[in-house]
């Protein structure tokens, strides 16, 4: 393991002593750390294949641990706990135990995608970071993401009613993510945009936020496709 990554080795596991001489040469401090041995058993051998399930996992299985993600990361460069290669280490191993010790930074991904870009194995490391993230939201480790929650009000009216109302969807969202429903960007670009659309419009966008429209001949169709989504989901998680 790479120096700059003992952070990674519990303290108790540190072995070392202040002053050493081993066959004449002083190895004392740093010099002679060692690290004390694990027996790992709390493993999940499925854990690999089920990250993969996730869209951004798929390639997961390709690392050969060569570093170069880390290496390239904006967030490692801020925060050296933000170790992408060393959790995909731990995913590849089923060591979800150890992942979860690091829930509160790997949703911290910024996708700026250099990690993927340097990647000589096409693994997606970013995809990966995602992946992760997802899957503690659904074992419920972690709160849903912001993101999370507006793809799911986005779906939802789908499903509903086979079209979107864009400031119904933002309503929702705000509520679901305990945002004010009023901000002071939106009344910046409500302002503009009665400026420049015309009345009869504006009062159909306000119309349809308060009884919104259905697609036509929609009936049933929401609920085969959720029924299908939920299924290939289902099918793809295991």
């Amino acid at each position: 393991m790479a120096i700059h990554e003992k952070a990674l080795i519990e303290d108790e596991r540190l072995q070392q002593h202040e002053e050493l001489v081993v066959d004449g040469v002083d190895v004392s401090g740093h010099w002679n750390t060692m690290i004390a041995p694990r027996t790992v058993r709390d493993y999940d051998d499925d854990f690999e294949a089920k990250i993969q399930s996730f869209a951004g996992g798929e390639n997961v299985h390709r690392c050969w641990q060569c570093g170069s993600c880390t290496n390239s990361c904006t967030m490692y460069a801020q925060n050296v706990q933000f170790n992408p290669r060393y959790w995909i280490y731990l995913t590849r191993l089923g060591m979800k135990e150890e992942l979860v010790k690091d829930k509160d930074i790997i949703w911290q991904c910024v996708s700026c995608n250099k990690c993927t870009n340097i990647c000589p194995k096409d693994v997606k490391p970013e995809g990966v970071m995602k992946a992760l993230a997802h899957w503690m939201e659904e074992e419920g480790i972690t709160e849903k993401a912001p993101s999370t929650h507006f793809d799911e009000e986005f779906a939802d009216q789908i499903y509903k009613t086979g079209r979107i109302e864009d400031s119904k969807v933002m309503q929702n969202f705000f509520k679901k993510t305990g945002q004010p429903l009023i901000q002071e960007w939106m009344k910046i670009f409500v302002f503009r945009m009665m400026k420049h659309l015309p009345v009869k419009h504006l009062m159909t966008m306000g119309f349809n936020t308060v009884h919104t429209p259905r697609t036509k001949s929609w009936g049933k169709t929401g609920d085969v496709l959720k029924n299908y989504v939920r299924e290939q989901k289902e099918a793809a998680h295991g």
